[in-house]
């Protein structure tokens, strides 16, 4: 079985608050956007979450265990299954493998009261490793960390086997509602191996090379053999008000889907908690250090994290002083003062007043963004559901799409081993032994030009949803995506199919286009209310187109 699954990974590598159901809708009708979209979907909200892996979410859907006194999931008829963790993956898992020491375990299933867990190890080597050339068989004795949670059962909780822990309905309940009434993949994943930094430039760029500047260190690059270098883990950017003194800074070169948007004159915006330095929180905290402490895990976080802020790397988009806006009504738009770059609750305020861009980005106060550690899948619930409730009850929602997707696994355990379609040779990498990531010279698919190194990719398998009317319905889309087939749509969209190019993984990605179906049989713009708490259903509706 080894050897098997040895050759096959070679093969790949080789080729390739609740909301009243019957509310009236908020905001003024929606103004058309500067560019014709190609489909009916004029605006795009990317939720980008933190670290979590799919089988760490959705390992049993859509089976849920059920115990009394957690919120109820059972899955509506016909309900497709996914490539998940049951069956034999259940009960003679690969990560028994006396390798992992005393780490060495099964999946289990994490309870409810067990949201708040220690955050896994999760840069570009360790994953790497994990995977052992796609047996996926050493995530304990690679990226585990033991607990919190501090309660057994099981005992693997208080060992590094707490990687192989997972949830189910009865807790990210909200997430497998989504799935339900729209559409999910089972086959989307991280485009480089790496944490969040990378996930996040990936996101904007499907490109992690070309590090113009560095500085304070250099554990975050490593050489391209093009004489540059690469990202391959977390660092601040250089000059961002709140970016760390001391720690490793760094700027990129090149194009994001920021400045393709700009020059088609189209309005966008990133928006994260905390970017605003001029409030002052409940808790008396303001400017760079504004926080929260999350009554899940008790830690007090920081709401602005810089290196989870991707155009802020980048000279064209970058807004480091963090100025505010000129108005709400020029919020994401060429020339406003902010630059693209928002706190969320400058999207809140845009949206309500009528100025609803056309592609959002938003990023989660530190103690919802999902990261383990200081955030949890329970925090997290409420930030999503809130936001989606808002978006469906506005009269924008027939034209929405809203994504939910992760910037990285954190290091949980996730089976399905993605095809390589980027290699690498450096001393950072460990897929397939000892500094290698496949033994062929790197070179992206498609393209003429040797690639860079430290991009061993695709990297770990993540969730990926889409909410909208025009999602397709109880689906499980199993196309192979990335995180750059996110800003593929986008270029599809509105951009008459522009790339980023330059190395960028966007020229080789499927889009996103496969969730949705845009022919549809009536008029009815369906919509799905959940509550904020409990991710249960507390009301369906149909808006008029």
């Amino acid at each position: 079985m080894r050897q098997f699954l040895a050759t096959t990974l070679m093969a790949a590598i080789t080729f390739g608050p609740l909301v009243n159901a019957n509310a009236a809708p908020v905001g003024p009708p929606a103004k058309p956007v500067a560019g014709t979209p190609a489909t009916p979907i004029q605006h795009l909200v990317v939720i980008f979450q933190e670290n979590i892996s799919f089988d760490h979410y959705f390992g049993t859907y859509p089976n849920a265990t059920n115990p009394q006194g957690e919120p109820p999931f059972t899955a509506l008829p016909n309900t497709p299954s996914v490539n998940g963790i049951q069956g034999t993956l259940s009960i003679a898992n690969p990560n028994l493998n006396p390798g992992n020491g005393a780490g060495a375990t099964n999946p289990f299933r994490l309870d409810r009261s067990q949201a708040a867990t220690a955050d896994q190890d999760h840069d570009y080597t360790p994953e790497q490793l994990a995977f052992d050339s796609g047996l996926m068989d050493l995530f304990p004795a690679n990226t585990g960390t033991a607990g919190p949670p501090p309660s057994a059962p099981p005992q693997q909780v208080l060992t590094t086997g707490l990687t192989m822990g997972y949830y189910d309905g009865n807790t990210v309940t909200a997430l497998w509602n989504y799935a339900q009434y729209f559409a999910m993949s089972d086959n989307s994943y991280d485009t480089n191996f790496g944490p969040s930094t990378d996930g996040a430039l990936n996101l904007i760029s499907g490109q992690l090379n070309g590090v113009t500047q560095n500085q304070n260190g250099t554990g975050a690059i490593i050489a391209d053999g093009n004489g540059g270098y690469t990202l391959i883990s977390d660092a601040d950017p250089i000059g961002d008000l709140c970016s760390t003194s001391s720690g490793e800074v760094l700027q990129m070169g090149g194009q994001n889907i920021g400045d393709l948007l700009n020059t088609a004159g189209l309005s966008w915006g990133f928006f994260e908690g905390g970017f605003d330095l001029t409030i002052t929180n409940p808790n008396g905290t303001t400017g760079c250090n504004r926080s929260h402490t999350s009554t899940i895990t008790g830690t007090n976080k920081k709401d602005y994290i810089p290196h989870h802020q991707p155009f802020q790397y980048y000279v064209a988009t970058q807004n480091l002083q963090h100025t505010r806006p000129t108005s709400v009504q020029t919020i994401g738009q060429q020339g406003d003062a902010g630059n693209h770059q928002y706190d969320s609750h400058d999207f809140f305020d845009a949206v309500t007043a009528g100025n609803f861009p056309a592609v959002s980005f938003l990023k989660a106060p530190g103690y919802q963004d999902e990261h383990a550690g200081y955030s949890d899948p329970l925090d997290a619930q409420t930030w999503i559901v809130d936001t989606i409730n808002f978006l469906s009850q506005t009269t924008y929602w027939a034209s929405t799409a809203v994504v939910i997707a992760y910037d990285d696994s954190d290091g949980w355990y996730d089976h399905q081993l993605g095809q390589i379609i980027n290699t690498s040779q450096t001393s950072a990498d460990g897929l397939t032994g000892a500094g290698l990531c496949g033994t062929v010279a790197p070179q992206l698919a498609g393209i003429s030009a040797p690639h860079a190194q430290g991009r061993c990719g695709y990297g770990p398998r993540l969730p990926l949803l889409v909410v909208s009317p025009y999602a397709r319905q109880n689906f499980v889309d199993h196309s192979m995506t990335d995180q750059s087939s996110i800003i593929r749509f986008v270029e599809d969209n509105w951009l008459a199919g522009q790339r980023i190019g330059n190395g960028s993984f966007d020229t080789i990605a499927n889009s996103i286009a496969s969730l949705f179906q845009f022919v549809q049989p009536n008029t009815c713009a369906r919509y799905v209310l959940l509550n904020d708490s409990t991710g249960e259903v507390t009301g369906t509706g149909c808006a008029s187109r």
